[in-house]
């Protein structure tokens, strides 16, 4: 199988995408070595700490987040002005996600065999 390339846009709590984009990256973990995946845009907030979907009675899903390790998925990138213009930090950050520029990050999409986008 090609590299595969994740991208998440989009904020955890509103839609089913990032759940649904968790549970594909896990489970092509199995058939394929070459993962990458990038946090960017509004997709910054999947990765913040302390979170409490219940109180907008959704699952939690964020624990998954902690499963990139087990699953040998070790490219994980998150936009740095992403980032920035939320006021966030990485610091904030529930896993360790490498933080590259938007021009870093356009250069690795590029790299992409096959991208999805969630």
């Amino acid at each position: 199988m090609s590299q595969l390339t994740y991208l998440f846009r989009s904020a955890p709590h509103g839609s089913s995408a990032g759940r649904e984009g968790i549970d594909a990256l896990l489970a092509a973990s199995a058939y394929c070595e070459d993962i990458s995946v990038i946090f960017m845009g509004d997709g910054v907030y999947q990765l913040l700490q302390g979170q409490a979907p219940a109180d907008i009675l959704s699952k939690d899903y964020s624990p998954m987040l902690k499963l990139f390790d087990l699953y040998d998925i070790e490219q994980v990138y998150v936009c740095a002005d992403s980032l920035a213009k939320r006021g966030l930090s990485h610091a904030d950050l529930m896993i360790d996600a490498k933080p590259l520029s938007l021009t870093s990050l356009k250069s690795q999409l590029q790299l992409a065999g096959k991208l999805l986008s969630f």
